[in-house]
């Protein structure tokens, strides 16, 4: 029998754990539903273990720093990973682990912006931030992902097992989606239903900081992965400001024969010169890059 391992990271979620905990006990019986306590003070853990969950903890703060442990320390077929504030229904669960067990799909994503949503959460800083960031990924990686920062996946062992988690916090949802994408992992989206938190459940978002964390994350991750496109970006920006200030400098030449402006001339001349060095650097760090990845196959391959 295949072994599924349900995964909830949690902070001071004691309103809703139970029923969650309970909900994917009825809908997968037979997984193993770990729940990750990180530093809650509420009772989230005691409520939680009486429900009938194994409860675990991770002292450092973070839901990057929750799921690393968790993909570290547990094994299984299947990893169902989901919060526990009660926002994703159950029901899913089943479709989305046959997928990973049945058809050998790497990542599932449950997919709630084609779904409910933008209608059921009240917080339009988050829903304009949820396109952006989708914006802005399926741009830069010529994808079509359309929930990026989901927190409703199954994942193969094989994911689990090679994925590097660098994030700390709320962005490792879209330092996933950025590896997958890189890695050429198979994803399947499908669209789940959303319902917002219950009355006196708090998020544990901060929108302006962890929006902007999730945005230095996908510049990050660019710029790592697609270092040529990156570095290129950079350094045809420099050679465009260059060109800019040398022509007037090169139509004063032809009219009159000198240069006058010698101290705009070298100015120009350097900004030249970076954007050749970057476009150099994005070239070198693209053959690494690749490099990478090939290393990366072989050692799937194992």
């Amino acid at each position: 029998m295949s072994r599924i391992a349900v995964l909830i990271p949690c902070y001071n979620e004691s309103l809703t754990i139970g029923k969650v905990v309970t909900d994917y006990k009825r809908i997968l019986p037979n997984a193993d539903i770990y729940v990750y306590d990180n530093n809650s003070t509420d009772g989230t853990d005691e409520i939680a273990r009486n429900a009938g969950a194994i409860v675990k903890y991770e002292r450092r703060q973070g839901k990057g720093n929750v799921i690393r442990s968790m993909f570290r320390q547990i094994d299984a077929d299947c990893y169902l990973m989901l919060d526990g504030d009660d926002t994703y229904p159950a029901e899913s669960a089943r479709e989305m682990c046959d997928y990973v067990l049945k058809d050998g799909v790497d990542m599932v994503i449950g997919d709630r912006l084609s779904s409910t949503y933008f209608q059921e959460n009240k917080r339009a800083f988050h829903n304009f931030g949820n396109r952006i960031v989708r914006a802005l990924i399926n741009k830069l990686f010529s994808s079509n992902v359309q929930d990026i920062m989901t927190g409703y996946r199954a994942f193969s062992r094989d994911f689990v097992k090679h994925f590097p988690v660098l994030s700390k916090g709320f962005e490792i949802e879209t330092e996933m989606t950025i590896h997958a994408l890189d890695k050429n992992f198979y994803l399947k989206e499908i669209p789940v239903a959303y319902r917002d938190r219950p009355e006196g459940s708090v998020s544990k978002l901060n929108t302006i900081q962890d929006g902007i964390r999730v945005l230095k994350t996908i510049v990050t991750l660019f710029r790592d992965y697609k270092p040529l496109l990156y570095f290129g970006l950079c350094g045809s920006m420099c050679i465009l400001i260059s060109l800019i200030m040398f022509t007037p400098i090169l139509m004063e030449y032809i009219s009159t024969g000198v240069v006058p402006r010698f101290p705009t001339l070298i100015v120009t001349i350097g900004f030249a010169m970076i954007g050749a060095l970057l476009y150099s650097c994005g070239l070198i760090l693209e053959v690494i890059a690749k490099k990478h990845r090939q290393l990366f196959e072989l050692l799937m391959n194992k």
